[in-house]
């Protein structure tokens, strides 16, 4: 009587598999498990969905923008004395525009070399700065929706990239697995 394959969604909280599916003492055929994630596996599908952490702590950036910051305590005369004068929307636009361009290139250039680097959490970072530029000179307003397109769509490029990256690892490492899993079935068979 051959007992059947134990597949990960039956496991226990503590990882062990249910008693059903253990095999009994007098069982003598081989149990083959159903390859499992490896940690490799484990650590793409985590970076995989690290784009969307970053769109959303984006997306909390943007409400507190669209408000202007109004639940942030104001800065007082001495530090804005400290910092000076906030730069002119002439620049900052052009500075954004800039910015949004090369994201954009260097995310297409990682797309088309292969490369799994991803830099999310870095672009939240910048566009954040973009927020605080506008709302500082006092053109929040006029340049919310700028700041906005350009950031969601950065990071979804981004996270595009990363997820059919990492999607595609993912499916080599199981192939892998796979492999692994048929070469033990067949010395196992040969043994018997």
């Amino acid at each position: 009587m051959e007992t059947s394959p134990v597949r990960p969604e039956t496991e226990n909280a503590m990882g062990n598999d249910s008693p059903e599916l253990r095999p009994t003492q007098g069982d003598s055929a081989p149990s083959h498990p159903v390859p499992r994630d490896n940690e490799t596996i484990v650590r793409l599908k985590t970076k995989a969905s690290r784009g969307l952490f970053a769109m959303a702590l984006f997306i909390a950036l943007s409400i507190g923008a669209i408000r202007d910051f109004d639940f942030l305590p104001t800065l007082p005369p001495r530090v804005h004395a400290l910092l000076g004068h906030p730069p002119s929307v002439n620049l900052i636009s052009p500075v954004l525009l800039l910015y949004s361009f090369s994201a954009i290139i260097l995310i297409l250039s990682r797309m088309m070399s292969g490369s799994g680097v991803s830099s999310s959490f870095t672009h939240v970072a910048y566009l954040a700065g973009f927020y605080f530029f506008y709302h500082f000179s006092g053109a929040m307003e006029e340049n919310f929706w700028a700041v906005f397109a350009a950031g969601v769509t950065i990071l979804a490029l981004d996270s595009y990239h990363v997820w059919t990256y990492c999607t595609e690892e993912i499916k080599k490492e199981q192939e892998i697995l796979e492999e692994i899993a048929r070469k033990n079935h067949r010395e196992d068979r040969s043994e018997d």
